[in-house]
């Protein structure tokens, strides 16, 4: 009877999770999709030249950083390294999106990070060495097996076809004036039309919440492998 009633409670303690889980996930969506069209101004400190080059005016935005016990150059270089498809969290949100877009399972080979952007379509559209990469690409994201398309750096920002988006995202080490630095990645997203815009805001509101954890799991490896470089 004990163990009965154990389970039970256990039970009854996953469905209330569960449904506080998707509860939050949710209302998150909705209050992405209100804010769709005004993205959050950036910081003084997080102001950014090179990404403004590229897409001065943008949908959507999403920021993350945090400080590292490295030098910029060995962050960015332990950045440009990282294995997206070594994290358990990214695999199953990627995983998630196949399932409920019914897109072909991928399978990819451990790579670095910047092999495996560029592989998928992407493209870098400018570098200042040990401080900054910004990538960017157009596709149509909603898409199931979804496409990314690289551009020149100097079509980039004038494309203008319609019934796509346009992506540009950094990596970014600015040095803290300690001996240390501020680790920043922001990804910028801006619709062509107003088609492109409305299948976007949907896609936005459901999937980016997945992204967004995807940024945040990373850091701490990044952390890690930064301090690790460091010290050789």
């Amino acid at each position: 009877m004990a163990t009965h009633v154990r389970v039970s409670t256990a039970g009854r303690w996953l469905a209330g999770a569960a449904a506080i889980g998707v509860g939050a996930y949710a209302a998150t969506a909705a209050a992405l999709w209100t804010r769709y069209g005004h993205p959050a101004p950036a910081r003084d400190d997080q102001r950014d030249p090179l990404l403004d080059r590229f897409m001065p005016d943008y949908d959507v935005v999403t920021r993350h950083e945090r400080r590292m016990d490295a030098p910029p150059e060995d962050v960015l270089a332990a950045a440009r390294e990282m294995d997206l498809w070594g994290s358990p969290v990214a695999r199953a949100i990627f995983r998630a999106r196949e399932l409920v877009l019914g897109a072909r399972a991928a399978t990819r080979p451990a790579r670095e990070l910047m092999e495996e952007v560029t592989a998928l379509g992407w493209g870098v559209l400018a570098e200042i060495p040990g401080r900054e990469i910004v990538v960017g690409a157009v596709t149509r994201p909603w898409e199931a097996d979804v496409t990314f398309r690289a551009l020149p750096s100097d079509r980039f920002a004038a494309f203008a076809e319609a019934g796509y988006v346009q992506i540009a995202w950094n990596l970014r080490a600015d040095p803290d004036g300690a001996g240390g630095t501020i680790f920043r990645t922001e990804t910028r997203a801006h619709a062509t039309d107003a088609g492109a815009r409305a299948r976007f805001r949907r896609y936005w509101a459901c999937f980016s919440p997945g992204m967004w954890v995807i940024r945040w799991a990373m850091l701490t490896p990044l952390a890690r492998a930064s301090r690790a470089r460091s010290a050789k």
